[in-house]
């Protein structure tokens, strides 16, 4: 049964890569929710599969060594899921521009 632990977390971590980096640099990816689903979906929608992907390492006999607090893991997550939605946001606006352009 550790396999299948293993072998599914490592699904839905790899799944991960290809919304989180789409929606990052602004393009449009398949979601099950759509064949071109927005920018902000797909940051979303991979930020779900590493959530997935962390909860099913929980299940494995090595588990996952938490921090002296669960803050720190969720501020991390949170932190990186903003970056990646206010950057999903400015490079699938056509009209983007750098503040100092």
């Amino acid at each position: 049964m550790e396999f299948v632990f293993y072998f599914l977390a490592g699904f839905f971590a790899f799944n991960s890569l290809p919304h989180i980096i789409s929606g990052i640099i602004g393009n449009k990816h398949m979601t099950p929710f759509g064949k071109e689903t927005s920018a902000m979906v797909n940051v979303l929608w991979g930020f779900g599969n590493v959530i997935i992907s962390l909860v099913i390492l929980s299940f494995t006999q090595v588990g996952i060594q938490p921090p002296p607090s669960s803050e720190f893991v969720i501020t991390y997550l949170v932190g990186g899921l903003v970056i990646s939605l206010m950057d999903a946001n400015l490079f699938s606006n056509p009209n983007a521009k750098m503040p100092w352009w």
